[in-house]
């Protein structure tokens, strides 16, 4: 055995977050209680703007603990080209999208259950995406998605913004 293939973490609490955290974590919490508190139940951190390539891990790693996904709200300006539906592991998943850029990603299970995410834009750093996903899954917390990657410097990069232009002669 060799100390250097660690094995693959697949339940993350808060203070697990340091140690597993990459593009492409999913962490979420849930509660055990009938009023959830707090904004958010967890953050994911996808690798693209890709919604084909990373909807279905993301999907994959929640039905395992949630049970079948029925629907997804996304932000449409966060991603590139979303579809209305997927089919992901041979089941349909209804793709709602607004343009709320609120930067969250809402999934529903069954008919009723919701779960809201922080999504930590593609663009951060491990550093500031540890920091952003561990905020958003503090139990109780308040803080809303969009103040979380600000105060951890991962603020998203708007599609149309992200470079500004140099002055003439420059």
């Amino acid at each position: 055995m060799s100390d250097s293939d660690s094995p693959r973490v697949t339940r993350l609490l808060p203070d697990a977050v340091h140690q597993a955290i990459r593009p492409g974590t999913a962490v979420v919490r849930l509660e055990t209680t009938h009023d959830r508190q707090g904004v958010l139940d967890g953050a994911w951190w996808p690798r693209s703007r890709d919604i084909a390539a990373e909807l279905p891990g993301l999907i994959a790693a929640l039905t395992e603990y949630l049970g079948p996904i029925t629907r997804v709200g996304l932000d449409a300006g966060a991603w590139e080209e979303l579809p209305t539906r997927m089919t992901i592991d041979d089941r349909v998943v209804h793709i709602d999208s607004s343009a709320v850029g609120d930067d969250t990603v809402l999934i529903t299970r069954g008919g009723q259950d919701l779960f809201s995410l922080l999504v930590v834009p593609p663009h951060a750093t491990p550093d500031a995406a540890r920091a952003a996903m561990a905020e958003a899954t503090r139990a109780g917390g308040e803080t809303q998605a969009e103040q979380i990657l600000i105060d951890t410097g991962t603020e998203r990069a708007k599609p149309d913004a992200t470079e500004v232009p140099s002055a003439p002669g420059e």
